[in-house]
């Protein structure tokens, strides 16, 4: 089996209303669907969810790099060589959604020529996770009338709370309203996408310490060490890293110095291969870890929960798995589905992942 080529095909498909966090909105998905095509006919298949915000890439920049250095660097590779793909890709430096994408393409393919779900490869711990929604700025009332709908009809008891609006005040409002409206039966805790500074983040934290938030995450900048070492020390929860441990190495550098507690894991920048590595790396030195969201739509939260549920101990929190409720559609033939705040794998070979192609024709952006 020898890949014969890839295709970067974007798209675009509006949310029903913005989601606004500290570091920015977004207000489609304006993703990059990624298929990896081999000699045998078959397709492994995922997508890019651009971010420049955060890691630099945008849509033109993600069809480009896999269009004319990634794909000329592996086609005739056969997707098992995964090693040696991964040399040649990182000899171009950065550019994690498009790396990622292409990592779990050939996952899946590999999934698809064996006859397994890619979750089984990976470690084929459980067959589901229990799902956490993202709830983005807006009104106190907004928020929690937005979580309450969510738990009524998907069963979610777990919510990820945007913060680090300033005042904080705003943030420390909106959680606390969520906690008084939802019950001590709700989980919640709080990401602040660096927009606090440490003094900021300790004092919004200590507003809150009879929230029972779960854990925090990236509050304040990740080039603040200082400030972020301190206030691990101020913490009476634990402290989580997103944005600022990205790469394996950044992950040790984070969890060494001090600078957090536990690691957000997204398979969007990590794939695969390297989310492995960051959750090896956690286990071995005894730090928790989260499945992130990279506001992926179904395609990206179907490689989310595939990852999640195949180790143990991603599977003890719940993945933010949710953010597609929130599109206006998808691309999947088949939807996934939320049932009492769970999903469930797909038990097809590989990742299951069924592209419906009228839809794509209607929402790609280069016809």
């Amino acid at each position: 089996m020898k890949i014969t080529n890839i295709e970067a095909i974007p798209f675009a498909i509006p949310y029903r209303k913005p989601l606004a966090f500290a570091s920015g909105q977004i207000a489609e998905a304006a993703h990059v669907l990624v298929r990896v095509h081999t000699d045998d006919g078959l397709v492994g298949t995922a997508e890019a969810p651009p971010r420049p915000f955060t890691y630099g890439e945008t849509q033109a920049s993600i069809i480009s790099v896999i269009e004319t250095i990634f794909a000329p660097q592996i086609i005739g590779a056969s997707p098992v060589e995964r090693e040696s793909i991964h040399a040649r890709l990182n000899r171009t430096v950065a550019n994690p959604a498009a790396k990622s994408a292409i990592d779990m393409a050939l996952w899946d393919l590999i999934g698809q020529s064996v006859g397994l779900p890619v979750t089984d490869l990976l470690g084929g711990h459980g067959d589901q996770m229990r799902v956490s929604h993202m709830v983005g700025f807006a009104e106190p009332s907004e928020m929690v009338a937005e979580a309450g709908r969510v738990r009524d009809r998907y069963g979610i008891t777990t919510f990820k709370v945007k913060v680090g609006r300033r005042p904080i005040d705003m943030d420390v409002a909106a959680c606390r309203a969520l906690r008084e409206a939802l019950g001590d039966g709700v989980e919640l805790y709080i990401d602040g996408n660096r927009g606090w500074t440490a003094p900021d983040s300790a004092r919004a934290l200590r507003k809150m310490a009879d929230l029972d938030l779960l854990f925090a995450e990236e509050l304040c900048p990740a080039d603040d060490v200082l400030g972020r070492r301190w206030l691990v020390n101020q913490s009476t929860i634990p402290m989580f890293a997103d944005e600022s441990a990205t790469r394996p190495g950044e992950v040790t550098r984070e969890l060494l110095d001090g600078a957090a507690t536990g690691v957000s894991i997204k398979t969007a920048r990590t794939g695969f291969t390297y989310s492995q590595r960051v959750l090896f790396q956690c286990e071995g030195l005894g730090a928790d870890v989260v499945m992130g969201n990279q506001i992926d739509s179904q395609i990206g939260s179907l490689c989310s929960l595939a990852f999640g549920a195949a180790f143990e101990l991603t599977s003890r929190r719940a993945g933010e798995l949710s953010n597609f409720l929130d599109m206006t559609d998808d691309l999947l033939a088949e939807p996934l589905q939320i049932r009492n705040g769970v999903l469930r794998v797909r038990e097809a070979p590989g990742l299951g992942i069924e592209i419906d192609e009228d839809k794509l024709t209607h929402y790609r952006q280069d016809n």
